[in-house]
Protein backbone atom coordinates (compact mmCIF):
# COMPACT_ATOMS: atom_id res chain seq x y z
CA UNK A 1 0.00 0.00 0.00
CA UNK A 2 1.35 3.80 -0.82
CA UNK A 3 0.45 6.96 0.42
CA UNK A 4 0.39 10.24 -1.06
CA UNK A 5 -1.73 13.48 0.05
CA UNK A 6 -4.87 15.10 -0.71
CA UNK A 7 -5.18 18.79 -1.48
CA UNK A 8 -6.36 19.87 2.18
CA UNK A 9 -3.63 17.62 3.33
CA UNK A 10 -5.44 14.37 4.34
CA UNK A 11 -3.41 10.88 4.03
CA UNK A 12 -4.65 8.92 1.34
CA UNK A 13 -3.26 5.07 0.81
CA UNK A 14 -4.00 3.23 -2.60
CA UNK A 15 -3.42 -0.37 -3.84
CA UNK A 16 -1.70 -1.79 -7.12
CA UNK A 17 -2.39 -4.61 -8.45
CA UNK A 18 -0.71 -6.05 -11.52
CA UNK A 19 1.59 -4.25 -13.72
CA UNK A 20 0.22 -3.28 -17.31
CA UNK A 21 -1.33 0.07 -18.37
CA UNK A 22 -2.68 1.64 -15.18
CA UNK A 23 -6.33 2.20 -14.36
CA UNK A 24 -7.70 3.50 -11.81
CA UNK A 25 -10.31 1.77 -10.00
CA UNK A 26 -12.74 3.97 -7.68
CA UNK A 27 -14.58 2.28 -5.08
CA UNK A 28 -18.20 2.37 -3.85
CA UNK A 29 -19.44 2.38 -0.26
CA UNK A 30 -17.98 4.58 0.87
CA UNK A 31 -15.61 1.53 2.00
CA UNK A 32 -12.68 -0.48 2.30
CA UNK A 33 -11.66 -0.78 -1.21
CA UNK A 34 -10.40 -4.37 -0.69
CA UNK A 35 -13.86 -5.33 -1.51
CA UNK A 36 -12.63 -4.69 -5.04
CA UNK A 37 -10.46 -7.09 -5.31
CA UNK A 38 -8.28 -7.90 -8.67
CA UNK A 39 -11.71 -7.58 -10.39
CA UNK A 40 -11.97 -11.05 -11.37
CA UNK A 41 -8.18 -11.36 -12.82
CA UNK A 42 -8.67 -7.94 -14.50
CA UNK A 43 -5.02 -7.26 -12.90
CA UNK A 44 -3.96 -9.72 -15.38
CA UNK A 45 -4.65 -6.98 -18.20
CA UNK A 46 -4.03 -3.90 -17.17
CA UNK A 47 -2.61 -2.77 -13.94
CA UNK A 48 -4.88 -1.61 -11.03
CA UNK A 49 -4.60 1.37 -8.67
CA UNK A 50 -7.39 1.54 -6.27
CA UNK A 51 -7.57 4.00 -3.60
CA UNK A 52 -9.74 4.14 -0.32
CA UNK A 53 -11.29 6.72 -0.52
CA UNK A 54 -10.57 9.00 2.75
CA UNK A 55 -11.49 7.43 6.40
CA UNK A 56 -11.93 4.25 4.74
CA UNK A 57 -9.26 1.26 4.20
CA UNK A 58 -5.51 2.52 4.78
CA UNK A 59 -6.51 6.04 4.29
CA UNK A 60 -6.85 8.51 6.90
CA UNK A 61 -9.51 10.39 8.28
CA UNK A 62 -10.07 13.91 7.73
CA UNK A 63 -10.43 16.72 10.36
CA UNK A 64 -13.08 18.65 8.03
CA UNK A 65 -15.86 16.04 7.85
CA UNK A 66 -17.43 18.12 4.92
CA UNK A 67 -14.30 16.90 2.94
CA UNK A 68 -16.57 13.41 2.71
CA UNK A 69 -18.88 15.07 0.16
CA UNK A 70 -19.36 13.45 -3.50
CA UNK A 71 -18.03 16.51 -5.18
CA UNK A 72 -14.93 16.79 -3.07
CA UNK A 73 -14.06 13.22 -3.16
CA UNK A 74 -13.06 14.27 -7.00
CA UNK A 75 -10.17 16.36 -5.80
CA UNK A 76 -8.63 13.38 -4.18
CA UNK A 77 -9.01 11.41 -7.33
CA UNK A 78 -7.27 14.45 -9.30
CA UNK A 79 -4.84 14.03 -6.24
CA UNK A 80 -3.84 10.55 -7.36
CA UNK A 81 -3.49 10.89 -10.93
CA UNK A 82 -1.08 13.65 -10.35
CA UNK A 83 0.67 11.92 -7.62
CA UNK A 84 0.74 8.92 -10.33
CA UNK A 85 2.57 11.20 -12.95
CA UNK A 86 -0.33 10.45 -15.42
CA UNK A 87 -0.93 12.82 -18.09
CA UNK A 88 -4.57 11.07 -19.00
CA UNK A 89 -5.90 7.95 -16.96
CA UNK A 90 -8.88 4.90 -17.73
CA UNK A 91 -10.89 4.91 -14.68
CA UNK A 92 -13.19 2.58 -13.61
CA UNK A 93 -15.58 3.08 -11.03
CA UNK A 94 -18.41 0.85 -8.86
CA UNK A 95 -21.65 1.42 -7.56
CA UNK A 96 -21.04 4.82 -5.58
CA UNK A 97 -17.91 5.50 -7.01
CA UNK A 98 -19.41 5.97 -10.46
CA UNK A 99 -20.82 9.19 -9.19
CA UNK A 100 -17.10 10.09 -8.09
CA UNK A 101 -15.82 9.02 -11.65
CA UNK A 102 -18.68 10.91 -13.55
CA UNK A 103 -18.14 14.35 -11.67
CA UNK A 104 -14.30 13.65 -12.15
CA UNK A 105 -15.13 13.19 -16.34
CA UNK A 106 -17.26 16.23 -16.02
CA UNK A 107 -14.97 18.02 -14.23
CA UNK A 108 -11.22 17.23 -15.77
CA UNK A 109 -12.40 15.62 -19.64
CA UNK A 110 -9.33 16.06 -20.86
CA UNK A 111 -7.85 13.86 -18.19
CA UNK A 112 -9.93 11.06 -19.02
CA UNK A 113 -8.98 8.12 -21.39
CA UNK A 114 -11.64 5.50 -21.40
CA UNK A 115 -14.73 5.52 -18.72
CA UNK A 116 -15.92 2.30 -17.16
CA UNK A 117 -19.00 2.31 -14.66
CA UNK A 118 -19.71 -0.92 -12.98
CA UNK A 119 -23.47 -1.48 -11.84
CA UNK A 120 -23.10 2.68 -11.10
CA UNK A 121 -24.95 4.45 -8.88
CA UNK A 122 -26.96 6.91 -10.74
CA UNK A 123 -27.32 9.85 -8.24
CA UNK A 124 -25.04 12.11 -9.88
CA UNK A 125 -27.13 12.82 -12.74
CA UNK A 126 -30.19 12.73 -10.64
CA UNK A 127 -31.81 9.02 -12.49
CA UNK A 128 -34.42 8.07 -9.43
CA UNK A 129 -36.03 4.13 -9.22
CA UNK A 130 -38.77 3.40 -8.45
CA UNK A 131 -39.71 0.56 -5.92
CA UNK A 132 -41.86 -0.58 -8.69
CA UNK A 133 -38.37 -1.29 -10.80
CA UNK A 134 -36.99 -3.13 -7.64
CA UNK A 135 -40.00 -5.83 -7.22
CA UNK A 136 -39.76 -6.73 -11.21
CA UNK A 137 -36.05 -7.45 -10.19
CA UNK A 138 -36.74 -9.24 -6.62
CA UNK A 139 -39.19 -11.57 -8.80
CA UNK A 140 -37.06 -12.82 -10.98
CA UNK A 141 -34.63 -14.79 -7.79
CA UNK A 142 -38.54 -16.13 -6.61
CA UNK A 143 -37.17 -19.77 -7.04
CA UNK A 144 -34.36 -19.02 -4.58
CA UNK A 145 -34.71 -20.54 -0.95
CA UNK A 146 -33.83 -17.02 0.65
CA UNK A 147 -36.27 -15.36 -1.78
CA UNK A 148 -39.32 -15.16 1.50
CA UNK A 149 -37.37 -13.95 4.04
CA UNK A 150 -35.88 -11.56 1.62
CA UNK A 151 -38.77 -9.76 -0.42
CA UNK A 152 -40.41 -9.32 3.00
CA UNK A 153 -37.73 -7.13 4.21
CA UNK A 154 -37.37 -5.14 0.64
CA UNK A 155 -41.21 -4.85 0.99
CA UNK A 156 -40.56 -2.87 4.20
CA UNK A 157 -37.85 -0.73 3.03
CA UNK A 158 -39.15 0.23 0.10
CA UNK A 159 -42.68 1.06 1.66
CA UNK A 160 -40.31 3.12 4.42
CA UNK A 161 -40.80 1.07 6.75
CA UNK A 162 -37.89 0.10 7.81
CA UNK A 163 -36.91 -3.72 7.38
CA UNK A 164 -34.01 -5.90 7.99
CA UNK A 165 -31.40 -4.64 5.34
CA UNK A 166 -28.94 -7.85 5.91
CA UNK A 167 -31.86 -9.78 4.85
CA UNK A 168 -32.07 -8.60 1.31
CA UNK A 169 -28.03 -9.00 0.84
CA UNK A 170 -28.92 -12.58 -1.70
CA UNK A 171 -30.77 -9.92 -4.42
CA UNK A 172 -27.14 -8.38 -4.67
CA UNK A 173 -25.68 -11.21 -5.94
CA UNK A 174 -25.95 -13.56 -8.62
CA UNK A 175 -25.45 -16.51 -6.60
CA UNK A 176 -26.21 -17.02 -3.02
CA UNK A 177 -23.27 -19.02 -1.96
CA UNK A 178 -20.12 -19.24 0.20
CA UNK A 179 -18.40 -17.17 -1.58
CA UNK A 180 -21.18 -14.02 -1.81
CA UNK A 181 -21.28 -14.33 2.30
CA UNK A 182 -17.94 -14.01 2.34
CA UNK A 183 -18.04 -11.31 0.14
CA UNK A 184 -21.09 -9.55 1.49
CA UNK A 185 -19.57 -9.48 4.65
CA UNK A 186 -16.02 -8.21 3.48
CA UNK A 187 -18.01 -4.97 1.70
CA UNK A 188 -19.53 -3.41 4.38
CA UNK A 189 -18.96 0.71 5.14
CA UNK A 190 -17.36 0.70 8.50
CA UNK A 191 -16.99 4.55 8.60
CA UNK A 192 -20.57 5.84 9.24
CA UNK A 193 -19.92 8.92 8.95
CA UNK A 194 -18.00 8.86 5.58
CA UNK A 195 -21.69 7.15 4.83
CA UNK A 196 -23.52 9.96 5.75
CA UNK A 197 -21.36 12.56 4.55
CA UNK A 198 -21.00 11.03 0.83
CA UNK A 199 -24.29 12.72 0.11
CA UNK A 200 -24.69 15.81 1.91
CA UNK A 201 -26.23 18.91 0.62
CA UNK A 202 -24.05 20.01 -2.03
CA UNK A 203 -22.57 16.81 -3.12
CA UNK A 204 -24.58 16.48 -6.25
CA UNK A 205 -25.48 19.01 -9.13
CA UNK A 206 -27.22 16.69 -12.09
CA UNK A 207 -28.10 19.11 -14.37
CA UNK A 208 -24.57 20.45 -14.51
CA UNK A 209 -22.80 17.10 -14.52
CA UNK A 210 -25.60 16.02 -17.25
CA UNK A 211 -24.63 18.85 -19.65
CA UNK A 212 -20.85 18.59 -19.16
CA UNK A 213 -21.11 14.58 -20.24
CA UNK A 214 -23.03 15.51 -22.76
CA UNK A 215 -19.95 16.61 -24.29
CA UNK A 216 -17.54 14.01 -23.25
CA UNK A 217 -15.17 12.91 -25.75
CA UNK A 218 -13.75 9.43 -23.88
CA UNK A 219 -16.07 6.61 -24.78
CA UNK A 220 -17.58 4.96 -21.74
CA UNK A 221 -18.29 1.47 -20.49
CA UNK A 222 -21.90 1.22 -18.37
CA UNK A 223 -21.81 -2.58 -17.22
CA UNK A 224 -25.45 -3.43 -15.41
CA UNK A 225 -26.03 -6.93 -13.72
CA UNK A 226 -29.22 -8.90 -14.81
CA UNK A 227 -30.51 -9.25 -11.18
CA UNK A 228 -29.16 -5.93 -10.13
CA UNK A 229 -31.99 -4.16 -7.70
CA UNK A 230 -29.60 -1.21 -6.47
CA UNK A 231 -28.35 -0.17 -10.19
CA UNK A 232 -31.13 -2.04 -12.35
CA UNK A 233 -30.45 -2.84 -15.92
CA UNK A 234 -33.43 0.32 -16.76
CA UNK A 235 -31.59 2.81 -14.95
CA UNK A 236 -28.49 2.23 -16.24
CA UNK A 237 -29.79 2.33 -20.07
CA UNK A 238 -31.18 5.20 -19.26
CA UNK A 239 -27.55 6.51 -17.24
CA UNK A 240 -25.91 5.28 -20.51
CA UNK A 241 -28.01 7.52 -23.06
CA UNK A 242 -26.46 10.81 -21.37
CA UNK A 243 -23.17 10.08 -23.02
CA UNK A 244 -22.39 10.83 -26.62
CA UNK A 245 -20.29 7.96 -27.04
CA UNK A 246 -21.47 5.07 -24.27
CA UNK A 247 -21.88 0.87 -24.55
CA UNK A 248 -24.46 -0.81 -22.39
CA UNK A 249 -23.40 -4.37 -21.75
CA UNK A 250 -26.05 -6.30 -19.02
CA UNK A 251 -24.15 -8.94 -17.76
CA UNK A 252 -26.67 -12.50 -17.35
CA UNK A 253 -26.67 -14.19 -14.27
CA UNK A 254 -25.12 -11.32 -12.13
CA UNK A 255 -25.96 -8.69 -9.62
CA UNK A 256 -24.87 -5.65 -7.87
CA UNK A 257 -20.95 -7.14 -7.79
CA UNK A 258 -20.83 -9.14 -11.57
CA UNK A 259 -16.64 -9.79 -10.82
CA UNK A 260 -17.89 -12.28 -8.31
CA UNK A 261 -21.01 -13.47 -10.02
CA UNK A 262 -18.76 -14.56 -13.70
CA UNK A 263 -15.14 -13.10 -13.69
CA UNK A 264 -14.27 -14.46 -17.14
CA UNK A 265 -17.56 -12.67 -18.41
CA UNK A 266 -16.73 -9.55 -16.58
CA UNK A 267 -13.02 -9.90 -17.26
CA UNK A 268 -13.82 -10.27 -21.28
CA UNK A 269 -16.34 -7.16 -21.12
CA UNK A 270 -14.12 -4.94 -19.14
CA UNK A 271 -11.04 -5.53 -21.33
CA UNK A 272 -12.58 -5.60 -24.37
CA UNK A 273 -13.81 -2.05 -23.90
CA UNK A 274 -10.52 -1.11 -22.28
CA UNK A 275 -8.74 -2.42 -25.38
Amino acid sequence: MTTFCAPDGTRLAHRTYGDGDPLLCVPGGPADSRYLGELGGLSGRRGLIVPDLRGTGGSAVPEDASSYRCDRLVDDIEALRAHLGLARTDLLAHSAGANIATQYAARFPQRVGRLALITPSTRAVGIGIAGETRRELAELRRGEPWYPAASAALEAITRGAGGDREAVDPFFYGRWDDAAREHCAASRPDNPEAVAGFGAEGAFDPDATRAAIAALGAPVLLLAGEFDLNSPPRAVAEYAALFPDATLVVQPGAGHYPWIDDADRFRTAVSAFLA
